[in-house]
């Protein structure tokens, strides 16, 4: 039986996935530059016989064929880029690149999916179709790896009829799954304003437009584009996240900048929000007596599971890890660039545990101290083999 046979691998090679783990968590890089750890992919492809090419610089695609290798084709995904945090863990395979580290998990998500890769190319007579295996750049950092890979024919020749990709979850425990339909995660766009205003001496504030005065009034309005004009029932946020202006105490600037992000799981309000936004700051800061240029950079759209695929997904996860060890991911406002997969092919984003509180592993991601159980490894790796054969 497929299934027991992907276990009885999955645990076989737990302890190599863990040292393959290990090894590419010591040597993080940074989205668009991830050139060593490509090599390692290629050469673990190139070391088991897959056939791949490389895209996006540093993306590699991979494809494993079984019997009727036309009859089904699904794609397998993997971001691998790391961030740019100073990791406080004290552990042998901490980073030994300055400044760089996988705080988001995306070690994980390559080497579940090089794990799955060994297992499928070992039992490719047990099973029919082609599994595409696409391990991808530049998810942390706009305009994203996966428009890329996709622009330049990753999602063509052959074309998949399905996608699944995972992420680390520390809200799970290892073991542990997650699924669920529909809207997953928000699109996200970064918000840049600058104010320009007649600057001057703060003891004579009637000679300036105090460009910090409109500013603030800038941050309060623009919650109400939130508040009062979006349903309440449509997730949304606007977090104004930076404010940056003056360096004296007694000197009104002539510039303020402030940043932020805009999310939303409706592209329709997605854009509507976008022009109230760049309305309602221009007609403040004119009222106000001053100028100000907005920019709304467009990041990835939000992440639409497709509700058949997820829920099938969901009851070969039942059978893989048992009904007790897989729940409904919740809705969450963080964004993901595989939203753009989701936006042409169906699509199916899950959760993989990799908590536990017993070991004191329960510090989310993007923190210098996120870490993972490494039991999880098994599971992922032999969870996603087991969606490519039967999903």
């Amino acid at each position: 039986m497929i299934l027991q046979k992907i276990k009885d691998l999955s645990a076989a090679y737990k302890q190599e996935f863990i040292d393959t783990r290990r090894h590419i968590h010591s040597k993080p890089e940074l989205s668009y530059v991830e050139f060593e750890t490509s090599k390692y992919i290629q050469a673990k492809l190139t070391e088991w016989g897959i056939p791949f090419e490389v895209m996006a610089t540093t993306g590699v695609v991979g494809l494993i064929k079984g019997k009727n290798a036309n009859e089904r084709i699904v794609a397998l995904r993997a971001d691998m880029d790391a961030l740019p945090i100073v990791e406080e863990n004290d552990v042998p395979y901490k980073s030994t690149n300055a400044g760089v580290m996988h705080a988001c998990g995306h070690d994980v998500h390559t080497t579940c999916l090089l794990g799955a890769a060994k297992i499928l190319n070992e039992t490719k007579e047990e099973w029919s179709g082609t599994v595409k295996l696409i391990f991808q750049p530049g998810e942390e950092k706009n305009p994203g790896g996966a428009s890329i890979m996709i622009k330049e024919g990753v999602l063509e020749n052959p074309i998949p009829q399905k996608i699944f990709g995972l992420h680390v979850h520390n809200i799970l425990q290892a073991g542990e799954f997650s699924f669920r339909g529909g809207m997953v995660m928000a699109s996200t766009d970064e918000i840049y304003i600058t104010v320009k205003a007649k600057g001057g001496h703060a003891a004579a504030p009637q000679l300036t437009a105090d460009s910090i005065l409109v500013a603030s009034q800038l941050v309060v309005s623009l919650q109400q584009i939130v508040s009062r004009n979006n349903n309440p029932f449509n997730p949304t946020v606007l977090s104004i996240t930076s404010i940056q202006g003056g360096n004296a105490t007694n000197i009104i600037p002539s510039e303020v900048k402030l940043m932020g992000t805009f999310r939303a799981m409706n592209e329709e309000w997605r854009y509507k929000a976008h022009n109230l936004i760049k309305t309602q700051t221009e007609l403040l800061v004119k009222s106000m007596g001053a100028e100000v240029d907005v920019k709304i950079d467009i990041g990835y759209p939000f992440v639409k599971n497709d509700e058949e695929l997820s829920a099938s997904a969901k009851l070969l996860a039942e059978e893989f890890a048992g009904a007790n060890k897989v729940s409904e991911t919740e809705l969450r406002m963080g964004a993901e660039d595989f939203a753009y997969y989701s936006q042409i092919i169906p699509a199916c984003f899950y959760r993989l545990g990799v908590g536990n509180v017993a070991k004191g592993i329960t510090i989310g991601v993007h923190t210098p101290t996120f870490n993972v159980d490494e039991d999880a490894i098994e599971h992922g790796m032999g969870m996603m083999a087991w969606l490519a054969v039967m999903g």
